[in-house]
């Protein structure tokens, strides 16, 4: 190895530490950039002559280091594991967040609930059985009647006002999602262009990686890892990235929450109508949009029928204060079935409220069916029993859904902490790099000094002992 071999091993070296120092200072900058990976040089040394060659040998020491490779340091299984638990961690929230916007709906427990109109409610009639002839205990009653009808089309609204809200985000959700997948397509390409070219590409893949966990999050998306760096991005077995080139989904199904039965709502593949099996939030709200939503509110509409039914039946069974037979408490306004939004109080006159048990043609101010009545509160199979039931079933789903989201929420954050130590940038770490590479390109520059300094006596000081 000649004198000016050891000036281009100390260049390379003085090179290679520089583009260390670089490194080091992109990560140092990004230290708080959302999705930026550390980057690290990968030295390789160089190697000397191995090819033989007549007249020509090599002392085997080589010719100094090779730093053109920046690696981003990723972890494959770690980024898989994330998006799983990120889509199982989206998903559970959605489904949570249902069930907490439908207690508020019940507003149960509560002053202005459903439960307290109906105790109201069997109460009036107790107060008419206590004083048949009361004006005012009789038109208590059927105030008393219009709150609860008002509480369930409340109610009943509420629910499908959320069915609504969450059908358009979803829908909104979609289009994102397809935004997503034509961004990432278009990084894909850019990246393979780069990488079969020999460029950098580290920024563009942490762009594309940012995209993809946002895909899990809302659809449960996984990648395939393909030839010079394109990762093809895939929902359901159904691919939404291939390469430079993205599939679009959209959104079908009913847009009336009463008949999800028969038409639910579902994603599908833009061309072909292919259903796609997602996860992430688009699952919770699927769910919610086909499960428990339309689950509450067709329990609350059997609510609705079996207390028009019930009262109807009760109070056909008395007489009012004109000795005629009870006639419909509650209905609709156009004869249609009853319903938690279109039931209605049917009686306005008190004197028609049928408190009597004698009768017919009989005007008379026994109490026998008002008390009949009032005691319906304690029915072992009655309205109240139903109503507590399911709002009893709907704070335990609640309460285990949240459960299930305080345990998914405690492994995706495990997961992510795995994660950031592989791919987060570590300020101590970096600190110690940078003096690693300042005091090698300080020992290279000395190298080259050194040589300069034998150089120097080589060439000018040779011979001159001799003269």
């Amino acid at each position: 190895m000649s004198t000016f071999s050891g000036l281009n091993a100390a260049t390379t070296a003085l090179w290679a530490n520089r583009r260390g120092l670089d490194v080091t200072g992109q990560n140092i900058a990004n230290v708080n950039t959302d999705g930026y990976s550390r980057q690290r040089v990968d030295m390789t040394a160089i190697g000397g002559s191995t090819t033989p060659a007549f007249f020509s040998t090599t002392s085997g020491i080589g010719q100094g280091v090779n730093a053109d490779d920046v690696m981003r340091i990723r972890d494959a299984f770690l980024e898989g594991r994330g998006h799983t638990e990120h889509a199982n961690s989206a998903q559970l929230t959605a489904e949570t967040d249902a069930y907490e916007l439908v207690e508020q709906a019940f507003r149960e427990p509560g002053s202005t609930g459903i439960q307290k109109m109906l105790s109201e409610m069997w109460s009036g009639w107790q107060d008419v059985a206590n004083n048949p002839s009361e004006p005012a205990a009789r038109g208590q009653v059927l105030k008393r009647l219009e709150t609860l009808v008002g509480g369930m089309h409340f109610a009943q609204e509420q629910l499908t006002g959320q069915w609504d809200q969450t059908r358009e985000n979803l829908s909104v959700l979609v289009d994102d999602v397809n935004a997503a997948a034509a961004n990432i397509a278009d990084l894909n390409t850019a990246i393979q262009r780069a990488t079969q070219s020999g460029l950098p590409s580290n920024d563009l893949a942490d762009q594309r990686d940012t995209l993809i966990m946002k895909l899990a999050d809302q659809m449960g998306a996984t990648v395939r890892h393909g030839k010079d760096g394109v990762l093809d991005v895939v929902v359901g077995g159904m691919s939404l990235v291939s390469g430079g080139s993205a599939t679009k989904f959209a959104l079908a199904g009913t847009n009336d929450p009463g008949a999800t039965a028969g038409d639910p709502l579902r994603i599908i593949t833009a061309v072909g109508d292919f259903s796609v099996r997602v996860g992430g939030t688009a699952a919770g709200q699927l769910n919610t949009l086909n499960g428990i939503l339309p689950s509450y509110r067709g329990q609350l509409d059997s609510m609705a029928a079996n207390l028009a039914d019930t009262l109807n039946d009760a109070h056909a069974q008395g007489y009012d204060l004109t000795g005629t037979a009870g006639g419909p408490l509650l209905g609709t306004a156009d004869g249609s079935p009853v319903t938690a939004s279109n039931i209605a109080v049917m009686i306005t006159d008190v004197n028609r409220l049928a408190a009597s048990g004698v009768g017919p043609g009989t005007p008379n101010l026994d109490r026998k069916n008002a008390d009949r009545i009032a005691q319906l509160a304690n029915a072992p199979t009655g309205i109240d029993t139903g109503y507590r039931k399911m709002i009893i079933e709907l704070g335990v789903q609640s309460a285990v859904s949240q459960r299930n989201l305080d345990i998914q929420t405690s492994i995706t954050t495990t997961v992510d902490a795995a994660r950031e130590s592989v791919a987060g940038v570590n300020l101590d770490e970096e600190l110690t790099n940078m003096l690693s590479y300042q005091q090698a390109y300080a020992a290279a520059g000395r190298m080259v000094t050194a040589l300069d300094e034998a150089l120097d006596v080589l060439i000018n000081r040779t011979g001159l002992v001799g003269r």
